[in-house]
């Protein structure tokens, strides 16, 4: 699924590492995982060694998702086949990634992922692809000429390829959740009680009007006072 690409590139980018020159590596010179052909093709044509290095961490996600997660249809597969189609097609190339998958699940293997595929793929459980999957990759790597020097660092990648795979397929990603709607702001002397109801709410005066009030309570205050006083004045003449 397209929204598990960030969290299967991040895996990816763990198991490739940075910059790598190794003669016995037929990809030639890379950098976390991307190949100096790649490079020209989708970033920058006529590139060196040198910008390669300088690669960005949004020109990587540009290369990754155009020619292997695109190309393997990573947004239409299901959770977890996605990341080891995905990491498949990284380490050995989109058509034999998807060759791979069609034998695992007994579709025609044209190396190129379609209606058949798909259909195939969201008809079986995830778990069994997974493992037929990454069984059949493990085998494939062991007949390559260049196992004695890389066999053990891509045995131990197909074994995290297979882990976090079946955990995406039990925990796929949650999707994102719409942010929760402002209120609106209660209506000047009502608030809303329990249940959602209106509540009665003192209106604060403002402006003149708390002037006014002010006065009143002066002049009450005044008057009250006057009358105490006379009462007292004449309780002493009786």
């Amino acid at each position: 699924m397209d929204r598990n690409f960030a969290r299967a590139l991040a895996l990816v980018l763990k198991s490739e590492g940075g910059w790598s020159e190794n003669p016995a590596d037929p990809g030639g010179a890379t950098m976390k995982g991307v190949t100096l052909a790649n490079f020209r093709r989708y970033v920058k044509a006529g590139a060196t060694k040198a910008d390669l290095r300088q690669i960005s961490d949004a020109q990587i996600a540009t290369v990754f998702r155009r020619f292997y997660w695109d190309a393997v249809l990573g947004a239409e597969l299901p959770d977890g086949v996605d990341h080891a189609v995905f990491d498949f097609a990284v380490n050995s190339g989109p058509g034999r990634a998807a060759k791979t998958l069609q034998a695992a699940l007994g579709v025609a293997q044209d190396g190129r992922i379609g209606p058949a595929t798909l259909a195939a793929a969201r008809a079986k459980p995830a778990g069994v692809t997974i493992d037929a999957l990454c069984d059949a990759r493990l085998a494939f790597l062991k007949r390559l000429p260049t196992w004695a020097t890389f066999g053990r660092g891509w045995s131990d990648r197909v074994k995290s390829v297979r882990v976090q795979a079946l955990l995406m397929s039990a925990q796929p990603a949650a999707p994102v959740a719409a942010p929760a709607p402002v209120p609106a702001a209660p209506t000047l002397g009502v608030e809303t009680a329990a249940g959602g109801a209106p509540a009665a709410r003192p209106v604060q005066p403002t402006g003149k009007t708390a002037a006014a009030v002010g006065i009143l309570v002066l002049v009450a205050g005044a008057l009250a006072a006057f009358r105490h006083h006379v009462s007292d004045l004449f309780g002493s003449l009786f």
